[in-house]
């Protein structure tokens, strides 16, 4: 028996979206870095041409993909170009996602829209035609979701991003029983607050870092590439048992 199940990733094919900034692109770079190589999906073809290019000066493949990933007439096209130019895909990381912070009685359908249609709706449709995509190259596939600690538990101001999460991390468990047969890994993972620009500079203010830190056991916010870790644990061969699950990054919030 194997007990040290390899990370490395040479000649796997994957779609990271999201991939321009924060998450995704550190998933982007983690995954291109073991060897993959790697579309990448996101609205800034400027940020996606950063990434790629980091790719390339490590030696590894990148694609950019820049679209909109709530259009939904440019899913099929988009993965038909991966699979031309890449070859069968065998991993999609979906992290594209938003937030629009409003506090119950002051949502706003197109804050519901925008923030349901990015991530729940399009996380769908993606998925699905990454699996069409999967079951016809017959060789099975890895599909994770970037959840959030929201999608376990609730927080103020966030009532729409914790429903579209919360939906993600169940939508999770359906895709995975359903695609269980075809060898179709499907998971989430849901990060506490991460450290990137936009969270360093909402914690500025006093008031929303006295209500967010005290909630983090460890002490701190989590790291790009602590995410990214979790994310490579769950295409590697060592989570060839995992499936439907959702594993929270969080330094312990939701523990208590």
């Amino acid at each position: 028996m194997n007990y040290a199940p390899t990370l490395t990733m040479t000649g796997k094919v994957g779609i990271v979206s999201g991939a321009g900034t924060g998450i995704g692109a550190g998933v982007a770079l983690a995954v291109a870095e073991l060897g993959a190589a790697v579309a990448l999906i996101g609205r800034r073809a400027d940020k996606l041409a950063e990434v790629a290019a980091t790719i390339r000066d490590m030696g590894g493949v990148a694609l950019e993909c820049p679209c909109d990933a709530t259009h939904m007439n440019s899913i099929a096209p988009t993965v038909a170009s991966v699979r031309d130019q890449l070859g069968e895909i065998d991993f999609f990381v979906n992290s594209a996602g938003v937030n629009i912070q409003q506090t119950t009685l002051d949502v706003t359908e197109e804050a519901w829209d925008t923030v349901v249609d990015l991530n729940l709706k399009a996380a769908f449709f993606w998925s699905q035609a990454v699996a069409k995509a999967m079951i016809g190259a017959g060789h099975g596939g890895r599909i994770v979701h970037i959840s959030s600690q929201m999608g376990a538990v609730g927080f103020a101001k966030r009532a729409v991003y914790a429903a579209s999460k919360g939906g993600l991390v169940n939508m999770t468990r359906v895709l995975a029983l359903e695609l269980a047969d075809a060898g179709i890994r499907v998971n989430c993972v849901g990060p506490t607050f991460v450290d990137t620009p936009l969270a360093r500079k909402m914690l500025e203010d006093p008031q929303i870092a006295a209500q967010v830190m005290p909630r983090i056991p460890i002490g701190r916010m989590g790291s790009v590439d602590e995410v990214a870790a979790a994310v490579v644990y769950l295409l590697s061969p060592g989570a060839d048992l995992v499936t439907g699950h959702h594993l929270l990054v969080d330094g312990g919030w939701t523990a208590q």
